[in-house]
């Protein structure tokens, strides 16, 4: 392997003059608890630990660094939802001043909510932090201390409304891989956690250093906050019509046929008006909304992996023009296709 870049280079790991190049540190606490999501931790580590090195390769001796911290009730190991086990480096009383203070999640969280102890403590770190910040269901720890009144907020997509029943103070967002309101930052399902720490450097340090350690970690720059969590096909498959089925994996092969109520109907031999009322009773949607959906991730995997303009993509994936795969990428997710291609531009074919 290339020693080119000092990252795997054993020298520049061993050179005892390479911790002096920063004077100045973010010390970054991580909070877990039992049954913590062992990559909403391992995620934004790894995140702050490339770009503490990065800041040292390049020696900005006048932009801090970052330590990392981990959490819990008292120093020592924590077990993870897979059994795996985190070593906490604090306990509450040892931590004193931080710059972020990030929340984990995991299946853990309820009984965190219900920890006095542990809501006292975040709620009387909250002021102090320069930002707070929860990955994928430790925004029910935010919620639960109070600290997302009258907030925007998201969470995991399978747990937002559970999250605003609970707490109707908040306002929560569905689906949004992050969000930030005043100084709380909250992010969606697990991998969110990733995107939001980068979005953190990027705020810190700048562009480059955010490039710089999504490439190292073989991740995307990140995607947009407002970006939408998940494929529609995860929630949108059929519940017990196996047709119903079979006819959302032609449409999803086949996103320039004729996909109008009337031509889907007669694929499976029904009247327009009973294929569209059993469609939503087993999707949860309209056929021509599910059909959206289906063009605009055909539309997001080819502006991923093709550099052509605009127009061809429209027309390789049904929408004709590009100006309706514009509006229909805008409604489903919540950002431009030229915006999506610019944010996934290294997976384009040079």
């Amino acid at each position: 392997m290339s020693n080119a870049n000092p990252f795997f280079d054993p020298a520049w790991f061993l050179n005892p003059n390479i911790g002096n190049l920063i004077t100045r540190v973010r010390r970054i606490g991580i909070l877990i608890f039992p049954n913590v999501e062992m990559i909403d931790v391992c995620g934004p580590l790894d995140v702050f630990c490339y770009a503490d090195l990065w800041t040292r390769v390049r020696g900005l001796a006048n932009d801090p660094g970052y330590q990392s911290l981990i959490i819990a009730s008292k120093p020592g190991p924590v077990t993870t939802m897979t059994g795996f086990q985190i070593v906490a480096t604090h306990g509450y009383e040892d931590v004193e001043k931080l710059d972020t203070l990030i929340i984990a999640g995991g299946f853990g969280v309820e009984q965190a909510c219900a920890d006095s102890k542990l809501l006292g403590w975040v709620k009387m770190m909250a002021p102090q932090v320069r930002r707070i910040v929860s990955i994928c269901t430790g925004a029910f720890v935010l919620a639960a201390a109070g600290l997302l009144d009258n907030r925007r907020a998201t969470t995991h997509w399978m747990y937002c409304e559970q999250l605003a029943a609970a707490y109707p103070l908040l306002r929560v967002e569905p689906n949004l891989i992050y969000l930030r309101d005043g100084h709380v930052y909250t992010s969606g399902g697990i991998t969110s956690g990733i995107d939001l720490s980068l979005a953190l450097i990027e705020e810190d340090l700048g562009q480059e250093v955010a490039r710089v350690v999504a490439g190292t970690m073989v991740v995307f720059l990140r995607r947009p906050g407002g970006q939408t969590q998940f494929s529609p096909f995860l929630t949108g498959e059929a519940k017990s019509r196996h047709d119903i089925r079979a006819l959302q994996a032609w449409i999803i092969a086949n996103p320039t046929a004729n996909l109008d109520v009337e031509n889907l109907a007669s694929r499976v031999a029904m009247s327009p008006r009973n294929f569209a009322r059993l469609f939503r009773s087993e999707t949860g949607m309209t056929p021509a909304k599910f059909v959206e959906q289906a063009r605009v991730d055909a539309a997001r995997c080819k502006l991923e992996q093709l550099p052509l303009p605009l127009e061809n993509i429209a027309s390789m994936c049904g929408f004709g023009t590009a100006e309706r795969l514009r509006r229909s990428f805008q409604r489903v997710l919540n950002v431009t296709p030229q915006d999506y291609r610019a944010r996934f531009q290294t997976s384009l074919t040079n």
